[in-house]
């Protein structure tokens, strides 16, 4: 059974950066496209960005375009998210999702294949 497990968040003044990876812990990562969400207290799960199984197509929420870089390294069978100039409405627990559909798919569903447990990213201002 596919796991995936997020590492990476903390506590962070805003302006900083942060990367966050997620390990796939099957041998079909590179058949997976990879996605990124946040939940923030209170809110619904929001996508932040996706990335084709190949890493040549990625797609970003406008909440991350120009401050985030979704990546990932099929020989360490890992995705990341680098996030740049940190905001405090950033604060949330970011989860990563694996699924065999387009990217497409993955920025505007939410009943995705496989979830992580999520790592917590706060943001203070």
């Amino acid at each position: 059974q596919v796991q995936l497990v997020e590492s990476g968040g903390g506590l962070v003044q805003a302006g900083g950066s942060l990367r966050l990876s997620c390990a796939h812990s099957g041998r079909t990562f590179s058949s997976y496209a990879m996605g990124w969400f946040r939940q923030a207290p209170g809110k619904e799960r929001e996508f932040v960005a996706a990335i084709s199984w190949n890493g040549d197509n990625t797609v970003y929420a406008d909440s991350a375009k120009g401050r985030f870089t979704i990546s990932r390294d099929n020989a360490k069978n890992t995705v990341y998210l680098q996030m740049n100039s940190l905001k405090s409405e950033d604060t949330a627990v970011y989860y990563c999702a694996a699924d065999p559909r387009t990217i497409v798919i993955i920025s505007t569903i939410r009943d995705l294949e496989v979830w992580g447990q999520g790592t917590l990213v706060t943001v203070s201002s």
